[in-house]
């Protein structure tokens, strides 16, 4: 298995990923076109945030993204890990298990990144179950959201 920062090449298996998993964990069918312009937008500028997939016999079979949240309190950044896919036949194989171990391993080569952060829908218990496994706790915070 091979974990490494997207190219251009993986847009279009990672929009793939998006629209089901949206369909998989929330029963939502995304605007395809939307996420392309979304993918493709993060995928051109590293600024927004940073796609990883993971490759086994060169077949992307997963992809996380990461974007970031800057901790005054710490005076370093936090990395957020967001739209996780795992395709289903990789599933509880350990992909996740190594996309992990990757970003964790650059926030602790990185002086100026000082953790990681995701959030989990309340209601996936497999998903918490594989974090916490991992070490991630849950925090004391409770998300809330606005969005247009």
């Amino acid at each position: 298995m091979i974990i490494r920062k997207a190219t251009i090449d993986d847009i279009d298996q990672i929009v793939e990923f998006q629209l089901k998993m949206a369909s998989e964990t929330e029963g939502i069918e995304l605007d395809k076109p939307t996420v392309e312009m979304g993918v493709s937008a993060v995928v051109n500028d590293n600024s927004k945030g940073q796609y990883y997939v993971a490759a086994i016999d060169k077949q992307v079979v997963s992809s996380l993204l990461t974007t970031f949240e800057w901790s005054d309190w710490r005076n370093g950044t936090i990395l957020w890990i967001q739209s996780v896919y795992v395709l289903q036949e990789f599933r509880r194989k350990g992909v996740y298990r190594n996309m992990y171990a990757h970003i964790k391993s650059l926030v602790l080569e990185n002086d100026n990144l000082n953790g990681i952060r995701l959030y989990a829908d309340k209601s996936n218990l497999a998903a918490q179950k594989t974090y916490k496994t991992l070490g991630m706790s849950p925090d004391h915070y409770v998300t809330f959201e606005w969005l247009k």
